[in-house]
């Protein structure tokens, strides 16, 4: 078994699985379909690869929430014009997107040799992956480690990625999310992230059975010493006397 984990954080992000239209929603935290799409463009296929596209079902997937974010509606207008070029109309569209959120993400599989084929993939893209939509790139601290063990146990061992607010507990809650038949005593959802095509022309979904889960970790310690110099290598370049 092989697991990769990969850090979903940013000041925005965007996880759609029902959009329509000018209105264009986001889930509260990753979908399937979209780290689907975000190993497809690193191992460079075309939507037109449909079989090693859907192939990537087979992965086990979780999420671990690691900080909620917030709600954000970003209001748009837009012109329409006619093939002409005369003006038709202009029309009003509302973008949805989680603001300040992170994530863990676990992908694994038995096959050890196709994991490090997309974790490969993962370090060195062939496409640029984004955070749901091409305005929202990834962070630096995007790949964050491979593991032995299954999806949930690799969630379980990572430390926590927020970063602390104020007073906040010691030990936290964090929900899981995760394929149904890696938590078969857990009730089960149905999300329509199963891909099924990515075609431009006719985009299918179908519907994936979830469960949810939670773990516990203990929060990192506040540190109040900051060396701003020191965290870019400043002591050996820049004179503080």
């Amino acid at each position: 078994m092989k697991t990769i984990l990969l850090k979903m954080a940013g000041p925005l992000q965007s996880w759609g699985t029902r959009s329509h239209f000018e209105t264009r929603h986001t889930d509260f935290y990753p979908s399937k379909s979209a780290m689907i799409g975000l190993l497809s463009a690193c191992l460079g296929y075309k939507r037109d690869r449909q079989e090693d596209i859907t192939a990537l079902n087979e992965l086990d997937f979780a999420v671990r929430i690691d900080r909620q974010g917030n709600l954000l509606r970003d209001y748009h207008t837009a012109r329409k014009y006619k093939p002409n070029g005369d003006f038709e109309r202009t029309y009003v569209t509302n973008r949805y997107y989680l603001e300040d959120a992170v994530f863990v993400v676990a992908l694994g599989h038995t096959d050890t040799a196709r994991m490090d084929t997309i974790e490969e993939a993962v370090k060195n893209p062939y496409f640029q992956p984004f955070m749901g939509r091409r305005s929202l790139p990834l962070t630096a601290d995007f790949f964050l480690d491979s593991s032995e063990e299954g999806v949930l146990d690799a969630l379980a061992a990572v430390p926590w990625q927020g970063h602390r607010r104020g007073p906040e507990p010691d030990f936290v809650q964090l929900p899981i999310y995760a394929d149904a038949h890696l938590l078969p005593e857990k009730p089960k959802k149905m999300r329509r992230d199963r891909v099924l095509s990515f075609s431009q022309k006719e985009r299918k979904f179908g519907y994936r059975p979830e469960a949810r889960s939670r773990t516990e970790l203990r929060l990192p310690a506040v540190s109040t010493e900051h060396d701003a110099f020191g965290a870019i290598g400043g002591d050996d370049v820049f004179d503080k006397s």
